[in-house]
């Protein structure tokens, strides 16, 4: 199951059925892993007499995950420790995976001409054409011309299949490791840890990874206090390394909760983010990102005109009207909490068990219900639990 899970395809749903359990063998001994904690990010010196690194977000038109790009976006862009420009393969829309739509500064053959030499970091989020040629040109050009290398989630396998995860130890989305393990046995494949940094190569787990290890980003460009500040800011109190992979299981029950919610089509229904200019837009990715992995629904942004820009400048398309069943409130808290308030709006309307099944794709480490509730509502008809 890809970090971009929610691609809403007849053979995902079948796949997600026949999904056997979880691998959770370990690819490191504990020795090792405690070692990994000491590594640090190599950033190489900015380019050009810059005063600041460039950091360049990549995107495939056909389809980028939705906070694997708009979170290190947002937190750099908070951040205000290096200058950040998003880049698209392709002119035009980029369509974002689960949910949203946006438009990069500039294409990939745009930033070449403006910027020969290329960015100080790169950061690849989790693309559903992982292999596809052009992509993956383009991130061995960057990494040759000496960026650093930052994937987000199952964009290690975008970075895996561009040759540079050869000999290094690495991480990412909880459902992948046994797959990509399997297909890339030159690289230390790491549970546990968030984020692995090696070299000029950082990687990090599952989408709730993403504001973790942009803000360990903005301390290897910028310094501790950077950081911290940044955070605060954010409302994020711990962003450390620590992380539990076994606790992320695709059980029986949530095989069943994914497959009733995706047969439901009479039940499912939009649901309108409505945004102004000056939006926050990691709180608006996290929302719209965990609503439409429901398998119940799926978010959309509004306003009035064709296209806004968020606080920070990243121009995101949306509907001038919506067919909505469901309109989100206006979302007043920090981003840090975001997803909590999504994830609570989703148990309130289609049950624990869906919320439960969202933030294992998010591997997102809260639970919503117990045991003993699961095993007497896992048969429950109607109500806010619909299996």
């Amino acid at each position: 199951m890809k970090c971009s899970a929610l691609i809403k395809t007849t053979g995902f749903a079948i796949a997600l059925l026949s999904a056997s359990a979880y691998y959770t063998r370990a690819c490191l001994g504990a020795d090792n892993i405690a070692a990994l904690t000491e590594n640090s990010l190599t950033l190489p010196a900015p380019k050009d007499r810059r005063v600041r690194p460039l950091v360049v977000i990549l995107a495939d038109n056909a389809g980028t995950e939705t906070t694997d790009f708009v979170i290190p976006y947002g937190v750099l862009k908070e951040s205000g420790a290096a200058d950040v420009v998003t880049v698209s393969t392709e002119p035009g829309t980029v369509k974002l995976i689960p949910a949203l739509q946006i438009r990069t500064d500039m294409t990939t053959a745009q930033f070449d001409e403006s910027t020969p030499n290329g960015a100080d970091i790169l950061i690849v989020p989790a693309m559903d054409r992982a292999e596809n040629p052009a992509l993956l040109n383009w991130v061995q050009a960057q990494s040759g011309k000496g960026a650093a290398v930052v994937s987000i989630c199952e964009g290690a396998r975008v970075i895996a299949h561009a040759g540079l995860l050869e000999g290094k130890a690495a991480t990412t989305h909880w459902s992948g490791l046994e797959g990509i393990a399997e297909a890339f046995p030159g690289t230390t494949w790491v549970h546990d840890r968030r984020f692995v940094m090696d070299g000029q190569v950082m990687t990090t787990a599952g989408i709730s990874a993403s504001m973790p290890a942009s803000l360990a980003l903005v301390e290897a460009i910028a310094g501790r206090r950077t950081a911290d500040l940044t955070a605060q800011r954010l409302g994020v109190s711990n962003w450390g390394i620590d992380h539990d992979t076994s606790s992320f299981t695709l059980t029986a029950g949530r095989m069943l909760v994914a497959a009733g919610n995706w047969l439901a089509v009479w039940r499912r229904e939009v649901i309108e983010i409505p945004i102004d200019g000056g939006f926050d837009e990691i709180s608006v990715a996290l929302m719209a990102d965990a609503w439409s992995r429901t398998f119940r629904s799926e978010a959309l942004a509004t306003h009035v005109s064709g296209a806004v820009r968020s606080r920070h400048g990243l121009l995101m398309e949306t509907e001038a009207t919506s067919s909505a069943r469901y309109v989100l409130p206006v979302y007043s808290g920090t981003p840090a909490t975001a997803l909590d308030d999504a994830l609570e709006g989703i148990t309130g309307r289609y049950g624990a068990p869906t919320a439960d099944f969202v933030a294992l794709q998010f591997e997102y480490p809260r639970r919503f219900y117990d045991a003993a509730l699961w095993h007497n509502t896992l048969f429950a008809r109607e109500k806010n639990l619909y299996i």
